[in-house]
């Protein structure tokens, strides 16, 4: 389990983003609920800040375009949040639950969804769903060769309307190594575009450099 690099003297960051679509939501998404957020992107690109998206296979396959659009932007990488977005353990937020045989299943049909769409170099690494986990779930997902991503700085943009508030927690939350969770859907997360239109001029200000999670457990191996 990784969930932050180094403290070490170099200040750098990821910002991790998920992009969350449970198995069940495709009605939703016809009726016009907007799981995707185009214009959070289009300001991590203009910012040039590089960034890791843990993606579900559901996403994946409704928003195909922008799943290959991310894959094969070096500004970004690609790393797997389930196919389902279904709870790897009981009580997790009122979320389905994947039975325990089913668990490495669930993260290697992902991987095949983002192949579908044309994301080539996914990464090998898993965040769960709600960020719920125990031994038995932690197990299942080794099986199929991914390391397990948490974070250490909640951003709190899920269903946030305050964007500053949301900018405000990261900035008080990040430390030299900090992984920090925020989220890629319009409707569950609105603010969060707004709230990295503050939060990266800051850290910058503040000596941070902004990297993707394979730079961070590439540190941490070194080290």
């Amino acid at each position: 389990m990784f969930k932050n690099g180094k403290r070490a003297a170099e200040k750098t960051v990821a910002l991790t983003f998920d992009a969350d679509m449970t198995a069940d939501q495709g009605a939703r998404a016809a009726g016009g609920e907007r799981f995707d957020n185009p214009a959070l992107l289009a300001t991590l690109r203009r910012l040039k800040v590089p960034s890791t998206v843990f993606m579900t296979g559901r996403w994946a396959e409704e928003y195909p375009d922008q799943a290959r659009s991310i894959g094969s932007d070096p500004l970004f990488e690609v790393a797997n949040h389930s196919y389902s977005h279904y709870a790897f353990t009981s009580r997790c937020y009122g979320l389905p639950t994947v039975a325990p045989d089913k668990m490495r299943a669930d993260v290697e049909r992902a991987f095949t969804a983002f192949r579908k769409v044309g994301v080539k170099n996914a990464m090998p690494y898993f965040r769960f769903p709600g960020g719920c986990y125990d031994r038995t779930a932690l197990r299942n997902v080794a099986q199929a060769g991914v390391t397990a991503v948490q974070w250490d700085v909640v951003s709190g943009d899920a269903f946030a309307t305050d964007a500053d508030s949301v900018a405000e927690e990261v900035l008080r939350g990040v430390q030299p190594g900090s992984v920090v969770v925020m989220h890629c859907t319009r409707s569950a997360a609105p603010t969060t575009e707004r709230a990295i239109r503050k939060v990266v001029p800051e850290l910058r200000k503040r000596g941070y450099r902004f990297v993707r999670v394979s730079e961070l457990i590439g540190a941490a191996g070194r080290g």
